[in-house]
């Protein structure tokens, strides 16, 4: 299913993806060289708008949980990519650990845990979950909506205090997925035997959505160049600003500085091409996720005059996380739709690989406006049609395996880009 584009694709994106399909080997080429140089994230998703003029990553989430999202078609490739990320790891692994969030009421998040220990299952491990709960004291069964049911052990450390697993379970390699927003958890620290994926360093106690983008706009620059397109048609400029206070209004102005100033920079560009859409910047706490703590601005005043809801809305994110630094990121409108509602791609991958995706939509929500929020629902994207070969006939825009194509590209810009995030965050770099 290819959601219909509101806007006619005009001119800068048709150029866009008659270029990037044109440049197809030289892309997959430059990507192999760049996984020569760097290790992917064991997994993540990608968040991505597409404007009609510019198809840019505005998220991208280390600890993805929408695995129950991808389509059925897609878990072939998701179990292959699972493979070849744990052979690196631990080539001979038997047993696997997954560690996942503690909210274990949320059915949906349940569903994702379930389809991941399907997929890992398929690699040839055994899997068991262990919890960070503390209310978790013994095996503790969790009924799904589909019938089935997940077992949450608690997690134990070995005699010698170096291992991580669970009663007469010792696996070789423990998958996290839960973001570590509330911090890292003692009993995860100094594991010194066993491969924890992704890193400590990867949660959002240490992860910030500035550094995430300041290396996407190296890696968008080198691409750009590549393919000989402006960098700006795939990367939404942003600024860091730090040190504010919603709830006592303290930086305020700082804020509305920062916002005055992104602002001009798009006016500058879509005068530069001609767009006629209004500017906008999106407002979201660094660190963290959850779509909470974000805010769609089109003027510097509306920062000025935050009502107090709206200012305890942006001070508190996931986990109680209190918000002092912020990211002000160029907004990206999203003219897809599907059945009239406004949609956006979230790309899946494994190790290098995409392993599928899907629309997330809401049918209350604007096309400036942050989609993930109650009252959204999933659509499957048909990424099976991502290996039917790209039509270079096709009129740019109306065939699916070019749209998919694109997606799958930017989104691993943005992998890329995490990878060597992850390298510049590493507490314990490895010296070559």
């Amino acid at each position: 299913m290819v959601p219909h584009l509101v806007t006619a694709l005009n001119g800068p994106l048709h150029d866009l993806e008659k270029k990037i399909l044109e440049a197809t080997p030289a892309i997959e080429r430059w990507f192999r060289l760049e996984w020569q140089e760097h290790t992917p994230p064991f997994y993540c998703s990608v968040d991505l708008r597409n404007s009609g003029f510019k198809l840019a990553p505005v998220d991208t989430n280390l600890f993805p949980g929408g695995f129950n999202n991808l389509s059925q078609e897609m878990l072939p490739l998701a179990v292959q990519a699972a493979m070849a990320a744990i052979e690196k790891y631990c080539p001979d692994a038997k047993n696997l650990l997954l560690i996942p969030e503690r909210h274990t009421r949320n059915a949906f998040y349940l569903q994702n845990v379930a389809r991941q220990m399907q997929i890992y299952r398929q690699t040839g491990l055994n899997v068991r979950l262990g919890s960070l709960s503390e209310d978790i004291k013994e095996p503790t069964p969790v009924d799904l909506p589909d019938g089935t049911q997940l077992i949450l052990e608690p997690l134990e450390r070995s005699a010698n205090g170096r291992r991580l697993g669970l009663k007469n379970f010792d696996p070789c390699t423990i998958v996290l997925n839960n973001d570590l927003s509330a911090g890292i958890p003692a009993i995860l620290e100094n594991l010194n035997e066993q491969t924890l994926l992704p890193p400590l360093h990867a949660g959002w106690a240490v992860r910030r959505k500035t550094n995430h983008f300041s290396a996407y706009d190296e890696v968008v620059k080198k691409f750009a160049k590549l393919v000989d397109i402006d960098p700006w048609m795939l990367n939404p400029y942003f600024a860091k600003c730090h040190g504010i206070n919603f709830h006592e209004g303290t930086g305020i102005d700082t804020l509305a500085a920062t916002v005055d100033t992104v602002l001009a920079k798009i006016r500058k560009k879509y005068k530069e091409y001609g767009i006629k859409e209004k500017p906008f910047v999106i407002v979201k706490a660094d660190a963290g996720t959850y779509g909470m703590g974000v805010m769609t601005v089109h003027d510097s005043s509306e920062v000025r005059d935050l009502n107090r809801k709206q200012r305890n809305k942006m001070s508190v994110v996931k986990d109680g996380l209190e918000v002092s630094d912020v990211i002000v990121q160029e907004g990206v409108h999203t003219f897809e739709q599907i059945n009239e509602s406004v949609a956006e791609p979230v790309v899946y991958m494994i190790d290098r690989y995409v392993v599928g995706g899907f629309y997330r939509v809401h049918e209350d929500r604007g096309v400036d406006e942050n989609l993930n929020a109650p009252g959204m629902h999933f659509v499957p994207l048909a990424f099976a049609q991502q290996h039917a070969v790209p039509d270079m006939r096709a009129k740019p825009g109306t065939a699916a395996p070019n749209r998919f194509y694109m997606y799958g590209v930017v989104a691993r810009l943005a992998l890329l880009a995490a990878s060597l995030e992850l390298e510049r965050t590493d507490p314990n770099p490895e010296v070559y």
